[in-house]
Formats: C-alpha cells, sequence, structure tokens
C-alpha cells in the first residue's frame, strides 16, 4: 500500500529543473536575436558606408581612358612641341614579397642595369616598404627598353603607358616654347600659358565585376575630351635665322647674352622670339635657371638711342616741329639742375632727319623742353612702356616708368633720349611696330590670327610716314651695317650704360631696332646684344650686323619682293667715283 501511494505521488510530482532551464535558453535566443537586430540596424541604418566601401573594393572598377597632350606648331605647321608615348615602371612591394621576387638576383641586376640605378638601392626600396601596393622605380622610360624588361618577367614589376614631351625644335625656340614636368603639366612657356587647352581630359567607365572577375554591370561611362592642337604666329624658318645670327653674334662679341624679336607689323604677330644663350628642352639636367629665363619678356633696360624717334614724333604730333624743322644744338651742351648733358661735339644746327642720324641728345632734349612735360610723359605711357604688350606670356615684365607728378628738367631732357625709364624688347619691338603701320598700337599675339586686331591709334599716319623716312637716312648715312641689299629699311641704333646701384657701371647694351620696307613696312626687327665684352659694344657695331642679317633672311620667307633702294644706288656711285 505504501509503496503504491508513493508511486502515486512521484507521478504527481511536477519537474522543477524544466522550467529554470527552459528559461535560461530562451533568455539566451532572445539575447542573440536581439544583437542581431541591434547589428543588423547599426549597418543598415548607422554606418552602412563601411561595408558599401569593402564590396566597392572587391568589385568596383574603373577603366581609364587617357589622352596624349596637344601638339604646338608653328604659322605652317611645323612641330614644335609633340607628345611621344613611353612606359613607366612601377612596383607592388607586397607581390615582390610574397613571391619571394628578390630571390631573381640576376633579374634584378639586369633591370637596374638597363634603367642605369644602382641594384642595391634599387631593391632596399622594396624591401623597407613590404606592405605597399605601389612605388614608382623609373618613369618614362622608351618602348624598347619597356619591353625588355617585361621579358625579365620580374613579379611584382609592371608597366604602365604613359607620354613624354619631344621638342623638335630643340634649343631654337626654348624660351618661347617652354616646357612639361614628369607629369606632363606646362611649367614653362607656351606649355604653360595653354597648359588647359593642351591637356584635354581622359575618360573613365565604371562597372561592376563578379568575383570571376567578368563585368556584370556599367554603372556610368564618361567620355574623353581631346585635347587641341595650337598654332603659334612663329614662323620656324625666320626663327631659325634669327637664332643662328643672335648664336653667332653673342659667342663673336663675347656679350652674357642678347636677344632678337622679329614681328609681322600688320597683324602684330610674333614671328620670331629667341634668346641666347638657350637650353635644349629635351634634356635640361644641371641646366643653370639663368638659362631657362626668357630675357625678351623679362629683362628691362634703359633703351637709350633708340626711344629718339619717340621724342621727334611726339614734338611732330604736339605740333613745336615738322620733318623741316632745324634744331640749334649749339653749343653743343647745357646744364640743367647743375648736371651736365650734351653731344660729343658741337653739332650746330641740325634737321629733325640729323638728329636721328647723330644721335644727338642736345637736339631731343631742346624738342622735349619745348614741350609741356604732361604732353611728354603721356606718349610715353600711350605707346606702351608701363604694361605688358598683350602677348599673354608668362612672367612677361611691364617695365619701369615713373608716374610721378614731379620731373625735373634734367629728367625730361634724359628722358628724350632713352634714360629715366626701363623697357624690355618686346615693348621696344610693339613700339616700332606703331610706327612701322602708321601710327596704330596693337597688342601682340603669340597665335595665329586670322584679322588683325582695331587697335589704337596714337600718331598720325602721315607724321609716322615722315619719321620713316628719317629712319631710313639714318641707315643711309649712319648705321650701315644695317643696310639690306635690296631692300630699304629704317631704323635707329642704341647703346646704354647699365644701371648699378648708386649709378652707372662699365657694362653696355648695344641694341637696333628698324623696320622694312620703309615705303610699306612688313616687317620689325629688334636686336638686343647684352654686356659684350669686347672692344666694340655700340648698337651700329654689335646689334646692326644682326639686324641686317635677320631682316633679309624674313624678307626672303616671306617672298616680299627685292626694290632698288637708294642705298644701293649710292654706294653704287660711290664706287664708281672710287674707281675713276
Amino acid at each position: 500500500m505504501t509503496t503504491a501511494t508513493e508511486k502515486k505521488r512521484r507521478l504527481n510530482q511536477k519537474p522543477t529543473t524544466v522550467a529554470w532551464r527552459f528559461y535560461v535558453v530562451l533568455g539566451i535566443v532572445a539575447l542573440i536575436y536581439c544583437g542581431l537586430m541591434a547589428r543588423t540596424a547599426y549597418i543598415q541604418v548607422i554606418e552602412p558606408d563601411m561595408l558599401k566601401k569593402q564590396g566597392d573594393m572587391r568589385s568596383l572598377r574603373t577603366a581609364a581612358k587617357t589622352v596624349q597632350r596637344g601638339s604646338i606648331v608653328d604659322r605652317n605647321g611645323t612641330e614644335l612641341a609633340v607628345s611621344v608615348p613611353v612606359e613607366t615602371v612601377w612596383a607592388d612591394p607586397k607581390v615582390v614579397m610574397d613571391k619571394n621576387g628578390l630571390a631573381m638576383v640576376e633579374h634584378w641586376r639586369a633591370l637596374a642595369d638597363v634603367l642605369g640605378q644602382d641594384v642595391n638601392k634599387l631593391t632596399s626600396r622594396i624591401v623597407r616598404q613590404p606592405n605597399k601596393r605601389f612605388v614608382y622605380v623609373e618613369r618614362q622610360v622608351s618602348p624598347v627598353m619597356a619591353n625588355y624588361i617585361k621579358e625579365l618577367k620580374i613579379p611584382g614589376i609592371h608597366l604602365r603607358k604613359e607620354s613624354k614631351r619631344f621638342y623638335p625644335a630643340g634649343e631654337i625656340s626654348a624660351h618661347l616654347v617652354g616646357f612639361t614636368n614628369v607629369d606632363d603639366k606646362g611649367i614653362e612657356g607656351i606649355e604653360r600659358v595653354y597648359d588647359a587647352l593642351l591637356t584635354g581630359k581622359g575618360g573613365a567607365k565604371k562597372f561592376r565585376k563578379d568575383a570571376k572577375g567578368r563585368k556584370i554591370e556599367i554603372l556610368s561611362v564618361e567620355e574623353a575630351q581631346p585635347p587641341k592642337d595650337l598654332t603659334l604666329s612663329i614662323d620656324q624658318r625666320i626663327q631659325a635665322i634669327a637664332y643662328r645670327e643672335l648664336k653667332g653674334a653673342v659667342r663673336a662679341f663675347k656679350a652674357t647674352s642678347g636677344s632678337v624679336i622679329v614681328v609681322d607689323v600688320e597683324t602684330g604677330e610674333l614671328l620670331s622670339l629667341v634668346n641666347s644663350p638657350s637650353y635644349n628642352p629635351n634634356n635640361r639636367g644641371n641646366t643653370p635657371a639663368n638659362r631657362i629665363r626668357n630675357r625678351a619678356i623679362t629683362d628691362m633696360f634703359e633703351p637709350g638711342s633708340t626711344m629718339k624717334p619717340l621724342s621727334l614724333l611726339t614734338a611732330m604730333e604736339f605740333g613745336i616741329a615738322d620733318a623741316g624743322t632745324v634744331v640749334n644744338t649749339s653749343p653743343g651742351w647745357m646744364r640743367l639742375g647743375g648736371r651736365r648733358i650734351g653731344d660729343p661735339i658741337n653739332r650746330g644746327e641740325l634737321t629733325m632727319e640729323e638728329i636721328l642720324i647723330h644721335s644727338s641728345n642736345m637736339g631731343t632734349a631742346k624738342l622735349a623742353l619745348a614741350m609741356p612735360k604732361e604732353y611728354l610723359i603721356d606718349k610715353f605711357f600711350e605707346v606702351g612702356f608701363s604694361e605688358d604688350t598683350g602677348s599673354g606670356l608668362v612672367g612677361e615684365s611691364s617695365g619701369m616708368m615713373s608716374d610721378r607728378n614731379r620731373w625735373s628738367q634734367h629728367e625730361l631732357a634724359s628722358l628724350s633720349y632713352g634714360y629715366n625709364l626701363a623697357i624690355t624688347p618686346m615693348q621696344l619691338a610693339r613700339f616700332y611696330a606703331t610706327v612701322a603701320n602708321g601710327g596704330i598700337k596693337r597688342p601682340f599675339s603669340i597665335t595665329k590670327v586670322d584679322r588683325p586686331v582695331e587697335g589704337e591709334r596714337l600718331f598720325s599716319e602721315n607724321l609716322t610716314a615722315d619719321l620713316r623716312l628719317m629712319l631710313e637716312g639714318v641707315v643711309e648715312k649712319g648705321a650701315k651695317k644695317a643696310q639690306v641689299d635690296g631692300y630699304r629699311v629704317g631704323g635707329k641704333t642704341g647703346t646704354s650704360i647699365k644701371a648699378v646701384a648708386g649709378g652707372y657701371g662699365n657694362d653696355y647694351v648695344g641694341l637696333f631696332a628698324g623696320m622694312a620696307p620703309i615705303d610699306d613696312p612688313k616687317v620689325v626687327v629688334v636686336v638686343v646684344i647684352n654686356e659684350p665684352g669686347g672692344d666694340l659694344y655700340h648698337g651700329g657695331d654689335v646689334a646692326a650686323p644682326v639686324f641686317s642679317r635677320v631682316m633679309k633672311g624674313a624678307l626672303q620667307v616671306l617672298n616680299i619682293a627685292p626694290q632698288l633702294n637708294k642705298v644701293a644706288v649710292k654706294s653704287t656711285s660711290r664706287k664708281e667715283l672710287d674707281n675713276a
């Protein structure tokens, strides 16, 4: 009985451990579920970008389409700057280390030899940064060298296509065209000024791939914008002539430097712009910085007697003189404010043309002092001696011309023959181009133009024609080394002493600026020889011969027909008299 009762009691008893185990398991499941929910909410709502980024890194790819830099050509299509295909050698240090690439000792030695590098320094760059994924080994190697490197098959060494700038004209057009850096970005000259136009814009295709590398979705396509070629106003034939003659003169006269500018009178286009010494833009290693400077637009000097035509033209424009005016320069000197100015000798009465032929300081000084100072100074500003020439070239100086209210008589007199101001060869060329085209000032252009800019009239056409005949007389009777056989030319010499701290030193600048043909000018040429070191330093000796040869070459290149000029007739008659 007792046993049956106990069995019945045991059957009616409820298990005491089942309940709490159940609740523990249920709590754990609930916690896991809540954790998963919280993590899901965190990923989806609070910080989804991280996982998206991880996914994109594994599946998203962009295929870039690069474009080569545009070409620079002269006005006739001759190439001055072109892009050539090259390749860049780069390394993936992680792949090199993972695949034990450094064990290929002979292959690394061959790689270093072909690149001209030290093999130990080359491999140490890999060892120092084993987890890096990109290291430049060598930029812009030739396709032949790239093929050799490819055949070495070193793990982790790769090639990437790039382009390199090549300058067929070399040092002849280096200062004008400029150059690019290793990343093909223009940093000097035309390459810098028109960098955006020449660069263009590369295209890109963004797509998604699967685990096997297959394209499964194209997300976006950005079309490439090809670069534009640039046509300059330069005529490379004239450029070559000007550089050859300038380089020879700088060497012959032991000068420190020189510049030549050739301008199309009708359009203001620069047909040539050269400097010496120059440099090779294709190999600029160890090139001094002073050789890269474009002296024709940056260097300033006092123009000396090349300013006398402006003083005479201003006097005629004001009305105190004309082509037939005679100026009494006696006694050949005068004192202004306690300072003396004068000519080497007393030349007495001089016509306007004779003032230029003899380069009389007294003649221009007397004309300048006879005018209101405001009128004289304003003309110097109007012709552009305080502004750039509009060429757009980087680094062009605007010169130095004081706009102060007070000018002493001595300063005004000195201004009339080219002192108390500093200008660039470009500014001097624009003034002579203004005289040549009949008194209209136009901005210079370094790119080829279809039609000339209207410009601003500064002087009357008749007075500039009179001045041109006077300038012809200078070449005919004075600066005979500037004569051009078969053509009527006109121009003016200049010899200025270079200023130093506290006054003037012992160095000179020899100049010649002129135009041809004188009856209908087409070309202006300016020659500057800086600090000639020999016994000859006057503009008529060092710059005039360069002008003659450059002008002759330019006229022939431009197919301007020769003419029987007064110089040729008179020189022939003198020879006949000598023979008689």
